[in-house]
Protein backbone atom coordinates (compact mmCIF):
# COMPACT_ATOMS: atom_id res chain seq x y z
CA UNK A 1 0.00 0.00 0.00
CA UNK A 2 0.99 3.65 -0.36
CA UNK A 3 2.30 5.64 2.59
CA UNK A 4 4.09 8.94 3.23
CA UNK A 5 7.24 8.22 5.24
CA UNK A 6 9.92 10.40 6.76
CA UNK A 7 13.36 9.32 5.56
CA UNK A 8 15.33 12.11 7.24
CA UNK A 9 14.92 15.70 8.46
CA UNK A 10 12.78 17.67 5.99
CA UNK A 11 12.47 14.66 3.66
CA UNK A 12 9.25 12.75 3.05
CA UNK A 13 8.82 10.11 0.37
CA UNK A 14 5.61 8.54 -0.89
CA UNK A 15 6.23 4.80 -1.15
CA UNK A 16 4.09 2.18 -2.90
CA UNK A 17 4.90 -1.04 -1.05
CA UNK A 18 4.53 -0.26 2.65
CA UNK A 19 3.42 -3.31 4.71
CA UNK A 20 -0.29 -3.79 5.22
CA UNK A 21 -1.61 -3.39 8.80
CA UNK A 22 -2.78 -6.41 10.79
CA UNK A 23 -6.19 -6.37 12.46
CA UNK A 24 -6.07 -7.78 15.99
CA UNK A 25 -9.20 -9.07 17.76
CA UNK A 26 -9.86 -5.70 19.45
CA UNK A 27 -8.87 -3.57 16.46
CA UNK A 28 -10.32 -2.11 13.30
CA UNK A 29 -8.65 -1.43 9.98
CA UNK A 30 -9.44 2.04 8.64
CA UNK A 31 -9.23 2.86 4.95
CA UNK A 32 -7.85 6.37 5.27
CA UNK A 33 -9.47 9.31 3.51
CA UNK A 34 -7.25 12.10 4.84
CA UNK A 35 -4.88 13.37 7.50
CA UNK A 36 -4.48 16.89 8.91
CA UNK A 37 -1.09 18.44 9.63
CA UNK A 38 -0.19 20.13 12.91
CA UNK A 39 2.78 21.59 14.74
CA UNK A 40 3.73 18.22 16.27
CA UNK A 41 3.99 16.71 12.78
CA UNK A 42 6.15 19.62 11.67
CA UNK A 43 8.48 19.12 14.64
CA UNK A 44 9.02 15.52 13.52
CA UNK A 45 9.42 16.63 9.89
CA UNK A 46 12.04 19.24 10.76
CA UNK A 47 13.92 16.90 13.09
CA UNK A 48 13.34 18.71 16.39
CA UNK A 49 11.39 15.65 17.59
CA UNK A 50 12.97 12.42 16.45
CA UNK A 51 10.91 9.34 15.63
CA UNK A 52 12.03 5.96 16.99
CA UNK A 53 13.25 4.89 13.55
CA UNK A 54 13.25 5.83 9.88
CA UNK A 55 11.58 5.46 7.50
CA UNK A 56 8.64 6.57 9.67
CA UNK A 57 4.99 6.91 8.70
CA UNK A 58 3.86 10.46 9.47
CA UNK A 59 0.59 12.01 10.64
CA UNK A 60 -1.99 11.53 13.39
CA UNK A 61 -5.08 13.67 12.63
CA UNK A 62 -6.73 10.99 10.52
CA UNK A 63 -10.16 9.98 9.28
CA UNK A 64 -11.60 7.38 6.94
CA UNK A 65 -13.90 4.36 6.71
CA UNK A 66 -13.73 1.06 8.57
CA UNK A 67 -12.57 -1.70 6.22
CA UNK A 68 -12.27 -4.59 8.71
CA UNK A 69 -13.37 -5.33 12.28
CA UNK A 70 -11.63 -7.56 14.80
CA UNK A 71 -13.36 -10.67 16.11
CA UNK A 72 -13.92 -9.18 19.60
CA UNK A 73 -15.28 -5.78 18.47
CA UNK A 74 -19.06 -5.63 18.96
CA UNK A 75 -19.83 -1.98 18.21
CA UNK A 76 -18.05 -1.00 14.98
CA UNK A 77 -19.13 -1.95 11.47
CA UNK A 78 -17.43 -2.14 8.11
CA UNK A 79 -18.24 0.98 6.11
CA UNK A 80 -18.63 3.35 9.08
CA UNK A 81 -17.02 6.76 8.70
CA UNK A 82 -14.71 7.45 11.64
CA UNK A 83 -12.17 9.90 12.96
CA UNK A 84 -9.16 8.62 14.86
CA UNK A 85 -8.42 9.62 18.44
CA UNK A 86 -4.63 9.29 18.11
CA UNK A 87 -3.71 9.00 21.79
CA UNK A 88 -4.38 5.46 22.95
CA UNK A 89 -4.55 5.61 26.74
CA UNK A 90 -4.14 2.34 28.64
CA UNK A 91 -7.47 2.90 30.48
CA UNK A 92 -6.11 0.95 33.47
CA UNK A 93 -3.63 3.21 35.31
CA UNK A 94 -4.51 5.54 38.19
CA UNK A 95 -4.77 8.58 35.91
CA UNK A 96 -7.03 6.81 33.43
CA UNK A 97 -9.26 5.48 36.21
CA UNK A 98 -9.80 9.05 37.49
CA UNK A 99 -10.78 10.16 33.97
CA UNK A 100 -7.54 12.03 33.22
CA UNK A 101 -6.53 9.84 30.30
CA UNK A 102 -4.56 12.77 28.86
CA UNK A 103 -2.01 12.16 31.64
CA UNK A 104 -1.71 8.40 31.03
CA UNK A 105 1.98 7.52 31.35
CA UNK A 106 1.49 4.53 29.04
CA UNK A 107 -0.15 6.44 26.19
CA UNK A 108 0.49 5.30 22.65
CA UNK A 109 1.01 8.57 20.78
CA UNK A 110 0.39 8.09 17.08
CA UNK A 111 3.10 9.64 14.94
CA UNK A 112 5.52 10.01 17.87
CA UNK A 113 6.07 6.74 19.72
CA UNK A 114 3.94 4.68 17.29
CA UNK A 115 3.77 4.91 13.49
CA UNK A 116 1.45 7.52 12.02
CA UNK A 117 -1.62 7.16 9.84
CA UNK A 118 -0.56 8.88 6.61
CA UNK A 119 -1.07 5.68 4.63
CA UNK A 120 -3.85 4.05 2.67
CA UNK A 121 -4.80 1.83 5.62
CA UNK A 122 -4.06 1.71 9.34
CA UNK A 123 -4.95 -0.50 12.31
CA UNK A 124 -5.98 0.86 15.70
CA UNK A 125 -7.89 -0.12 18.86
CA UNK A 126 -11.57 -0.03 17.93
CA UNK A 127 -12.71 2.29 20.74
CA UNK A 128 -10.33 5.00 19.45
CA UNK A 129 -12.10 5.01 16.07
CA UNK A 130 -15.09 7.32 16.60
CA UNK A 131 -18.08 7.19 14.23
CA UNK A 132 -18.97 10.57 12.72
CA UNK A 133 -22.17 11.99 11.22
CA UNK A 134 -22.78 12.03 7.49
CA UNK A 135 -22.50 15.23 5.48
CA UNK A 136 -19.22 16.55 6.85
CA UNK A 137 -16.47 17.73 4.52
CA UNK A 138 -12.96 16.37 4.44
CA UNK A 139 -11.80 19.68 5.87
CA UNK A 140 -14.14 19.28 8.86
CA UNK A 141 -12.95 15.74 9.52
CA UNK A 142 -9.27 16.69 9.13
CA UNK A 143 -9.86 19.36 11.80
CA UNK A 144 -11.76 17.16 14.27
CA UNK A 145 -8.81 16.10 16.41
CA UNK A 146 -7.36 19.63 16.85
CA UNK A 147 -10.91 20.92 17.41
CA UNK A 148 -11.19 18.41 20.26
CA UNK A 149 -7.89 19.67 21.73
CA UNK A 150 -9.13 23.26 21.65
CA UNK A 151 -12.55 22.37 22.99
CA UNK A 152 -11.03 20.44 25.89
CA UNK A 153 -8.96 23.50 26.81
CA UNK A 154 -12.05 25.71 26.77
CA UNK A 155 -13.98 23.13 28.82
CA UNK A 156 -11.26 22.87 31.43
CA UNK A 157 -10.92 26.65 31.68
CA UNK A 158 -14.42 27.25 33.07
CA UNK A 159 -14.95 30.27 30.80
CA UNK A 160 -18.50 31.67 30.51
CA UNK A 161 -20.24 33.93 28.03
CA UNK A 162 -19.72 36.90 30.38
CA UNK A 163 -15.92 36.63 30.31
CA UNK A 164 -13.43 38.81 28.46
CA UNK A 165 -10.98 36.64 26.54
CA UNK A 166 -7.58 37.17 24.96
CA UNK A 167 -6.28 34.49 22.57
CA UNK A 168 -2.53 34.54 21.96
CA UNK A 169 -1.69 33.19 18.52
CA UNK A 170 -3.86 32.44 15.47
CA UNK A 171 -2.33 29.21 14.30
CA UNK A 172 -4.67 26.23 14.09
CA UNK A 173 -5.21 26.01 17.85
CA UNK A 174 -5.72 29.74 18.22
CA UNK A 175 -8.21 29.80 15.35
CA UNK A 176 -10.14 26.88 16.81
CA UNK A 177 -10.22 28.45 20.28
CA UNK A 178 -11.58 31.64 18.67
CA UNK A 179 -14.23 29.59 16.86
CA UNK A 180 -15.30 27.81 20.06
CA UNK A 181 -15.40 31.00 22.15
CA UNK A 182 -17.48 32.72 19.47
CA UNK A 183 -19.93 29.79 19.59
CA UNK A 184 -20.26 30.47 23.34
CA UNK A 185 -21.25 34.06 22.63
CA UNK A 186 -17.83 35.55 23.40
CA UNK A 187 -16.02 37.95 21.05
CA UNK A 188 -12.39 37.09 21.81
CA UNK A 189 -9.53 39.47 21.18
CA UNK A 190 -6.68 37.78 19.31
CA UNK A 191 -3.05 38.83 19.10
CA UNK A 192 -1.11 37.51 16.08
CA UNK A 193 1.70 39.05 13.99
CA UNK A 194 0.74 37.21 10.77
CA UNK A 195 -1.83 39.49 9.02
CA UNK A 196 -3.51 36.70 7.05
CA UNK A 197 -3.95 34.55 10.16
CA UNK A 198 -5.35 37.58 11.95
CA UNK A 199 -7.84 38.11 9.13
CA UNK A 200 -8.88 34.45 9.30
CA UNK A 201 -9.43 34.75 13.06
CA UNK A 202 -11.62 37.80 12.46
CA UNK A 203 -13.76 35.77 10.05
CA UNK A 204 -14.27 33.23 12.82
CA UNK A 205 -15.63 35.84 15.24
CA UNK A 206 -12.52 37.32 16.86
CA UNK A 207 -11.49 40.96 17.20
CA UNK A 208 -7.93 41.96 16.26
CA UNK A 209 -5.85 43.14 19.20
CA UNK A 210 -6.53 46.76 20.13
CA UNK A 211 -4.33 46.97 23.22
CA UNK A 212 -7.08 46.67 25.82
CA UNK A 213 -6.45 45.07 29.21
CA UNK A 214 -8.54 43.49 31.96
CA UNK A 215 -9.07 40.07 30.41
CA UNK A 216 -10.62 37.49 32.71
CA UNK A 217 -9.25 34.65 30.54
CA UNK A 218 -6.04 34.40 28.53
CA UNK A 219 -5.59 31.43 26.18
CA UNK A 220 -1.95 31.00 25.16
CA UNK A 221 -1.93 28.84 22.02
CA UNK A 222 1.24 29.91 20.23
CA UNK A 223 3.91 28.22 22.33
CA UNK A 224 6.06 31.28 21.59
CA UNK A 225 7.77 31.98 24.92
CA UNK A 226 8.20 35.79 24.53
CA UNK A 227 4.45 36.20 23.94
CA UNK A 228 3.35 34.88 27.34
CA UNK A 229 4.48 37.58 29.78
CA UNK A 230 2.95 40.51 27.82
CA UNK A 231 -0.31 38.59 27.61
CA UNK A 232 -0.36 37.82 31.35
CA UNK A 233 0.29 41.50 32.08
CA UNK A 234 -3.00 42.29 30.35
CA UNK A 235 -5.02 39.89 32.52
CA UNK A 236 -7.37 41.16 35.20
CA UNK A 237 -6.83 40.31 38.89
CA UNK A 238 -8.18 36.83 39.50
CA UNK A 239 -7.91 35.91 35.81
CA UNK A 240 -7.30 32.41 34.49
CA UNK A 241 -4.37 31.85 32.12
CA UNK A 242 -4.78 28.68 30.04
CA UNK A 243 -1.57 27.30 28.55
CA UNK A 244 -2.09 25.22 25.40
CA UNK A 245 1.05 25.89 23.34
CA UNK A 246 4.19 24.03 24.32
CA UNK A 247 7.77 25.21 24.73
CA UNK A 248 10.68 24.28 26.99
CA UNK A 249 11.26 27.73 28.56
CA UNK A 250 10.63 28.51 32.21
CA UNK A 251 7.49 30.52 32.92
CA UNK A 252 8.25 34.27 32.83
CA UNK A 253 6.64 35.20 36.15
CA UNK A 254 7.07 34.52 39.84
CA UNK A 255 4.86 33.19 42.58
CA UNK A 256 4.72 36.78 43.80
CA UNK A 257 3.11 37.77 40.48
CA UNK A 258 0.61 34.93 40.70
CA UNK A 259 -0.30 35.31 44.38
CA UNK A 260 -0.63 39.10 44.49
CA UNK A 261 -2.77 39.15 41.37
CA UNK A 262 -4.58 35.94 42.38
CA UNK A 263 -4.08 34.38 38.97
CA UNK A 264 -5.03 30.84 38.06
CA UNK A 265 -2.51 29.11 35.77
CA UNK A 266 -4.11 26.16 33.99
CA UNK A 267 -2.33 23.78 31.63
CA UNK A 268 -4.40 21.85 29.11
CA UNK A 269 -2.98 18.73 27.46
CA UNK A 270 -4.89 17.17 24.54
CA UNK A 271 -8.25 15.68 25.71
CA UNK A 272 -9.73 12.94 27.86
CA UNK A 273 -11.16 9.71 26.49
CA UNK A 274 -13.87 9.24 25.47
CA UNK A 275 -15.98 12.22 26.50
CA UNK A 276 -14.06 15.05 24.89
CA UNK A 277 -14.02 13.34 21.51
CA UNK A 278 -17.66 12.24 21.52
CA UNK A 279 -18.85 15.70 22.61
CA UNK A 280 -16.73 17.43 19.97
CA UNK A 281 -18.00 15.09 17.25
CA UNK A 282 -21.62 15.86 18.18
CA UNK A 283 -20.87 19.55 17.57
CA UNK A 284 -19.24 19.10 14.16
CA UNK A 285 -22.33 19.70 11.97
CA UNK A 286 -22.80 23.15 13.52
CA UNK A 287 -19.23 24.04 14.50
CA UNK A 288 -17.70 23.24 11.09
CA UNK A 289 -14.06 23.38 12.20
CA UNK A 290 -12.95 22.98 8.60
CA UNK A 291 -13.18 26.77 8.44
CA UNK A 292 -9.57 26.85 9.68
CA UNK A 293 -8.35 24.88 6.63
CA UNK A 294 -6.47 26.68 3.88
CA UNK A 295 -4.90 23.96 1.71
CA UNK A 296 -5.40 20.36 0.66
CA UNK A 297 -2.76 18.19 -1.05
CA UNK A 298 -2.79 14.70 -2.56
CA UNK A 299 -0.69 12.01 -0.87
CA UNK A 300 1.88 12.24 -3.66
CA UNK A 301 2.56 15.85 -2.65
CA UNK A 302 3.14 15.14 1.05
CA UNK A 303 6.62 16.68 0.88
CA UNK A 304 5.18 19.93 -0.46
CA UNK A 305 2.38 19.90 2.13
CA UNK A 306 4.79 19.56 5.05
CA UNK A 307 7.48 21.89 3.72
CA UNK A 308 5.15 24.87 3.35
CA UNK A 309 2.73 24.25 6.24
CA UNK A 310 4.27 26.68 8.73
CA UNK A 311 4.03 29.61 6.30
CA UNK A 312 0.34 29.15 5.47
CA UNK A 313 -2.30 31.27 7.17
CA UNK A 314 -4.60 28.30 7.72
CA UNK A 315 -4.32 24.60 8.38
CA UNK A 316 -3.30 22.03 5.75
CA UNK A 317 -4.41 18.47 5.18
CA UNK A 318 -3.55 15.60 2.86
CA UNK A 319 -6.24 13.78 0.91
CA UNK A 320 -5.44 10.09 0.53
CA UNK A 321 -8.57 8.80 -1.15
CA UNK A 322 -8.71 11.53 -3.80
CA UNK A 323 -5.43 11.43 -5.69
CA UNK A 324 -6.06 14.88 -7.16
CA UNK A 325 -6.15 16.47 -3.70
CA UNK A 326 -9.62 17.93 -4.29
CA UNK A 327 -10.49 17.33 -0.67
CA UNK A 328 -13.79 15.47 -1.03
CA UNK A 329 -14.26 12.95 1.76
Amino acid sequence: MKAAVLTGPNRIETVDEWPEPVCGPHDVIVEMDGVGLCGTDLAVFHGTRRPPTTPWVMGHEGFGRIAAVGSDVPDRQVGQSVVIEPNYACLKCADCLTGLTSACPHRTIVGLNAPGVLAERTALPAHFAHPVPDGLTGADLASTEPYTVARAAVRRSGVTAADRCLVVGAGAQGLLVCLILARLGIEPVVTEPHPQRLARAARLGATPDDGRTGFTYVFETSGHAPALRPAVDRAAPGATVVLIGLNSHQLPFTTDDVVRRQLVIRGSMIYDHPGDFTTAIAELPEARPGAVIESCFPLEQAQQAFAGAAARAGKSWISIRDSDGSGHA
